[in-house]
């Protein structure tokens, strides 16, 4: 396996060269930079644990303690860890993020976490495990004090020879060193022991690692949370593009081949006016007149149903209204929005009705149809209904499916319901955050 790709220490300890590569210093800054994220998290553990550790004190001495004694003490020390515990886990957590980078190529994704920050800090169990890494912390200090213990003493055997001439006799172990030649077993030993040292540290490190970053990053299910999150806010992010893409279609076709086509077909008019009838190309232009006039009202079309120009200038109601005039059936409108929702909402509404009307007039044989749009709780509802003879299913090339997933893209949600005999209902529930 090559060096880089060890993502982890642990998948380094697998390679041959791991002894070779940055990966056991890496390990080792960890294990000696622990103590000092140690101290300071063990001494407010001990803090926070004041009020029990009297009231444990007070049961091992000789006078009786109080049942109120106990009550005030006990709730007293609840109060403390649950009012103080969080904030405190706070920036022992982000130096521990920090750090895990040393032993951990990825960073620690950050939980996924709900707005206000007070809120977050006392409801959301990712605080609660930063509590519980604060406790795990301040409990690695031991051994890591250990295993830098054990490998200051790895390093004097290797360095006996060259202290020997300063301290001689110079003491190893159970025995005294007293020349450079007396001392280089020792040098020789302390030589081998080194990379089991490396090894141990570089577990240790690893052990201590997994477990912090599993309480940081809440484990697997925590960062599927925060991946699903990412994938979302990315998904909006191309819903905006695409619709600003579509407007900007819509208005270039509308304010420069539509205006070029009028021109051309006032043009077109007044040759065939200003044309002697009986010249040889007055039925050309006649022609061509009619057939510019055509393009016209196939581009109008087109433009239409790519972004409505009465969408983007006066809104979803307006939009509403316009389709009911254009529909075949006769529609009526009931449409409650006090204020405009995002442009991809008031789209994906739009295009769920005129998707819906067309249906109907097409297909169902209804004779009336109803049209709601409604915001409610940051929600758009748009229902369509008809009295035709029902029966209508989203695979079979209504178009209904495209618009579910139109609607999915920004998390909305599509449902069908028509029984054979009618009616048919279309509704479409659309998350909208009011813009302010």
């Amino acid at each position: 396996m090559p060096v880089h790709n060890a993502a982890t220490i642990w998948e380094s300890m697998a390679l041959r060269r791991f002894l070779l590569t940055s990966w056991p210093w890496r390990g080792l800054s960890y294990v000696l930079s622990t103590p000092l994220v140690s101290a300071p998290a063990g001494a407010a553990v001990v803090a926070l644990c004041l009020p029990w550790a009297y009231l444990v004190l007070r049961f091992a001495g000789p006078e009786p303690v109080a049942p109120a004694e106990v009550v005030a003490s006990g709730l007293g020390g609840l109060l403390l860890i649950l009012v103080s515990a969080p904030l405190v886990a706070l920036p022992v957590a982000r130096v521990e993020r920090l750090r895990l980078r040393l032993i951990h190529a990825e960073p620690v994704p950050r939980p996924a976490t709900s707005s206000g920050w007070i809120r977050r800090r006392y409801t959301e169990a990712a605080a609660w495990r930063e509590v519980a890494h604060l406790v795990v912390v301040s409990l690695a200090a031991l051994p890591c004090l250990v295993l830098v213990l054990a490998l200051t003493v790895v390093v004097a055997l290797i360095t006996s020879p060259l202290l020997v001439g300063s301290y001689a006799p110079l003491a190893l172990g159970f025995s005294e060193a007293g020349t450079v030649s007396e001392a280089l077993p020792y040098a020789l030993f302390g030589l081998a022991l080194f990379p089991v040292a490396l090894y141990l540290v570089s577990g240790v490190a690893g052990l201590h690692g997994m477990a912090a970053r599993g309480l940081l990053s809440g484990g697997s299910d925590e960062r599927l949370r925060v991946e699903l999150v990412e994938i979302s806010q990315s998904r909006e992010r191309l819903v905006n593009a695409f619709e600003a893409e579509r407007r900007r279609i819509e208005r270039d076709l509308h304010d420069g081949a539509q205006q070029r086509l009028v021109s051309l077909i006032l043009q077109l008019g007044l040759a065939k006016v200003e044309m002697p009838p009986d010249s040889p190309g007055t039925e050309s232009v006649a022609n061509a007149h009619e057939q510019a006039k055509l393009l016209l009202t196939e581009l109008r079309e087109f433009i239409h149903g790519i972004h409505p120009q009465v969408l983007s200038d006066l809104g979803l109601p307006a939009a509403l209204m316009d389709l009911a005039d254009r529909s075949a059936t006769p529609v009526t409108v009931d449409c409650v929005i006090p204020e405009r929702p995002p442009g991809a909402v008031e789209s994906a509404g739009y295009f769920v009705v005129s998707e819906a009307l067309s249906n109907a007039s097409k297909h169902s044989g209804a004779t009336e149809i109803s049209v709601s749009a409604k915001v409610r709780r940051d929600v758009l509802t748009v229902e369509v209904t008809d009295n035709g003879r029902g029966g209508a299913d989203a695979g079979r090339g209504t178009g209904l499916t495209g618009l579910a997933d139109r609607v999915a893209a920004i998390g909305g949600t599509l449902s069908l319901f028509s029984p054979a005999g009618g009616p048919t209902i279309v509704r479409a529930e659309l998350p909208c955050k009011r813009t302010r």
